[in-house]
This record gives C-alpha cells, sequence and structure tokens, in this order.
C-alpha cells in the first residue's frame, strides 16, 4: 500500500485528504497543537518549523506522495505574526519541495487564489499576481520557491470549501449552520469566487498526478459566483429557507481587512490538460448533502473527540 505523507493534517482541507485516502493509501497526517484522538490515520504531532524536522518526518514515514497542507491560512494572524507567516506558508514548503525533489517523491503544493488583487477575475496562470496582504504574498513566495526547487512539483491555486473539524472553518458551513438555526445572515453579492468542494478538488489532484502533470495550475470550478449567490444555492440544494439571506456589498460588512473583489480563475490550461469536465458547483454541493445525510460531517467533526 502506498503512503501519503499530510503536513497539516488537521486543518480543513488536510482532514478530508486523509480521511478520504486511509482506505486506499497508508495515511501520515501532521499535527502541531491540534488532538485527534479518534482519526483512522496515523498522526504524528511535530513542530515542523524545527530544524531538521521535515527531514525526520519523511525519513520516518517514507512517503510515496507528500500534499502540503501546512499554513497559516488566517488573515488576521498573518498581518499580526508575519514572521511565523513567511516560516510556514513560505520556508516550510520550500523545504518540504527542495526534500521531496531530492528523493524523487511527488509533492502537490496548495496555493490560493489569493495571489490576486481581484481587480480583473477569470484569471490565467500567466496573469502577473498582486497579493494585497501577507497572507497572500507569504503564498505567492511559496510557489515561487517551490517552483525553483522542484520542477516536478504540482502548484496548485485553489478556494475551496467543505465539512471540518470545528464545524465552522468554510464559508458552506457559516450557511448551514444560519440556516439549521434559522439566523438570518449576510451574503456578499460583490465578492467573486470559482469555489470547488474540497473532496472534489482531492479527486482533480489525484488525477493531476495520473496525468503526470507538473508545474502551476489554476484548480477550480469553472464558474463564476458571488458569495451569496453560493449561500442561495447551498439553501435551494439542502431545502433551506433562501429568504434567511441579505444581499449586502461587502464594503458595507465593517470588514477588518481590505478584501478582493473578483478572484474567480480560468481553469483552461487544467481542462485541457485532463481532457475530461470539471466538477461543479452543483455537483459539489449535491455531494456536500449527501455527506452530511451519509454521517461523513459526523464522523469527520468526531475525529477530534
Amino acid at each position: 500500500m502506498k503512503r501519503l505523507l499530510i503536513p497539516g493534517g488537521s486543518g480543513l482541507f488536510g482532514l478530508n485528504l486523509a480521511m478520504m485516502k486511509h482506505g486506499s493509501m497508508e495515511v501520515f497526517g501532521t499535527v502541531h497543537n491540534q488532538i485527534l484522538p479518534h482519526a483512522p490515520f496515523t498522526v504524528r504531532q511535530s513542530d515542523l518549523t524545527q530544524m531538521g524536522a521535515v527531514s525526520r518526518l519523511i525519513e520516518d514515514t517514507k512517503p510515496d506522495l507528500i500534499i502540503n497542507c501546512a499554513a497559516v491560512a488566517s488573515l488576521d494572524a498573518c498581518e499580526h505574526d508575519p514572521g511565523l507567516a513567511e516560516q510556514l506558508n513560505t520556508q516550510l514548503p520550500a523545504e518540504i519541495a527542495q526534500k521531496a525533489a531530492a528523493l524523487s517523491i511527488p509533492f502537490i503544493h496548495l496555493s490560493t487564489d489569493a495571489v490576486f488583487d481581484g481587480q480583473k477575475g477569470n484569471y490565467a496562470e500567466s496573469d502577473l499576481p498582486n497579493p494585497i496582504n501577507q497572507y497572500a504574498r507569504t503564498k505567492l513566495w511559496a510557489e515561487q520557491v517551490v517552483g525553483e526547487v522542484n520542477a516536478e512539483a504540482i502548484i496548485a491555486r485553489i478556494n475551496f470549501y467543505g465539512w471540518s473539524l470545528s464545524g465552522k472553518r468554510s464559508l458552506c458551513e457559516f450557511f448551514y449552520n444560519h440556516f439549521r438555526s434559522g439566523k438570518r445572515m449576510n451574503g456578499f453579492i460583490d465578492l467573486f469566487y470559482s469555489p470547488m468542494l474540497v473532496c472534489d478538488l482531492i479527486d482533480v489532484l489525484f488525477q493531476m498526478l495520473e496525468k503526470n502533470l507538473h508545474g502551476l495550475y489554476h484548480v477550480s470550478v469553472d464558474e463564476a459566483l458571488s458569495k451569496y449567490e453560493f449561500g442561495c444555492r447551498l439553501a435551494q440544494t439542502f431545502g433551506f429557507e433562501q429568504g434567511l439571506i441579505e444581499p449586502v456589498s461587502w464594503k458595507e460588512a465593517a470588514l477588518s481587512a481590505v478584501r478582493s473583489p473578483d478572484l474567480t480563475l480560468d481553469v483552461s490550461k487544467l481542462k485541457a490538460a485532463l481532457g475530461t469536465p470539471l466538477p461543479t458547483v452543483a455537483d459539489g454541493l449535491e455531494r456536500l448533502k449527501q455527506q452530511s445525510q451519509d454521517g461523513y460531517r459526523q464522523r469527520l467533526m468526531a475525529v477530534g473527540g
């Protein structure tokens, strides 16, 4: 059985990846402070910023594939501690990528649509990034250095949603929780993106591995929708009361950080490389609903105890 190493195994992406693959692969997920007492995969507690930690981890687990999910994802946390953000979002993936290259281990690094400023939308891989915050800057630096030290790596710019350990990490959970409790909420009509369900995204990444792709790719749905429209479509899929969402401008919401208005991605390069249709928003929302109905959401949350 092949071995999969997931630095950042307790985050939204990492945990979903581990839960999906633990039956078909031997999965090792790293955590720092998070405890996962009921994980069905092997959990390794490690501070990967410590000297030698990455080398020891890879030598110990002997992975056949590494998918890096470790990051400081909070915009506010990155602004508050830019040094830590650079350490985890840039230096760590560079070290993992370099080690993977030296050992000829396939490596996927997860980046973000936030490397763009959102003034244009429908961004292609050839468009010039313009990050507007520390989170986005550190992720862009990681793209550059990973590409330099590991030419065979897949660097995927993504935007995803799905069920998380806390039940509060994803935009879909924000809408779902409010709908379930009958609470009113805001939905931004002027923030546009191309979100893919995390489990659909994982499937696509493994298709990319099978095709032996490498380099930079935009990996998202081939659609553009506002955050408000996403909430409405989730309501329609689950049968919730759509009227609970109030359509508002993000500029009226007194948010602490500036937002990029249009982070939609052009996925023409990926579609041509795969030669198959990509999952749609409708596909993802139906799968999200099925996961809720078949107990996947509850099983994932129960991993934390």
